[in-house]
């Protein structure tokens, strides 16, 4: 917290980071509080959430999760759908931002998609690599947060959300205990294999306890400018 807002002095690198991790982690509200954060140090930022972020995006958001005509939806087609949504993203307003020196921050990216539809709904994971690259091509994160929280936590945070919030379906969280397992399981081997780039973030402390250690993970990236 002690830190001073960085002073911009020439024209910065663009910025991307995502957050991720299995449902009730807090990736939302740690994301509000990231950008809060970053613009407070001078830096121009935008959140954008997936699937989403765009018209055509939020358009496929409703298929995939709230639409009541979704209920024949095959992993295959959630997978084409998730990066469709992707795609646009990326082009629409992630490329140009970046080029223009800004931050981004998204909740949830490719990373989602590994663990969800490869391991989550067990599709040959070769296939999956292959329909991201098409969707992203070279517009990889520079740092991904994984926020996480036991299964149990996870389960129990989900439950309460459902409870107090207004009912809106989600088809994705309406799966069962097996598949989100197989879904943490997908981020460990997605952590263990790029360490460098995503970071392991303990969310099951207090907002502020979570705020304090994802700054000070990103908090070394703004200082130095980096991006891309």
């Amino acid at each position: 917290m002690g830190q001073q807002p960085l002073r911009i002095t020439h024209q910065m690198k663009g910025l991307f980071i995502t957050l991720e991790g299995t449902e009730g982690g807090g990736k939302s509200t740690q994301a509000i509080l990231l950008v809060e954060r970053l613009r407070d140090w001078g830096r121009k930022v935008q959140m954008f959430r997936e699937p989403g972020g765009t018209p055509i995006g939020e358009e496929i958001r409703h298929t995939l999760k709230h639409s009541l005509a979704n209920a024949a939806m095959t992993a295959e087609t959630e997978l084409l759908l998730m990066n469709a949504s992707r795609a646009q993203l990326v082009r629409e307003v992630i490329r140009p931002a970046l080029a223009r020196g800004e931050v981004i921050i998204c909740d949830r990216f490719y990373d989602s998609t590994t663990a969800y539809q490869g391991y989550g709904r067990q599709l040959d994971l070769e296939m999956v690599r292959r329909v991201i690259d098409v969707a992203v091509g070279d517009t990889r994160p520079d740092l991904t947060l994984l926020l996480h929280v036991p299964a149990e936590v996870s389960a129990e945070r989900l439950r309460s959300r459902q409870a107090n919030l207004p009912f809106i379906r989600d088809r994705i969280e309406e799966a069962d205990r097996a598949f989100f397992e197989r879904v943490e399981w997908g981020y460990e081997a997605i952590a263990a294999a790029e360490p460098q780039r995503v970071r392991k973030i303990d969310a099951t402390g207090s907002v502020e306890q979570v705020q304090s250690a994802v700054w000070r993970v990103v908090a070394p990236l703004v200082a130095t400018g980096h991006g891309a």
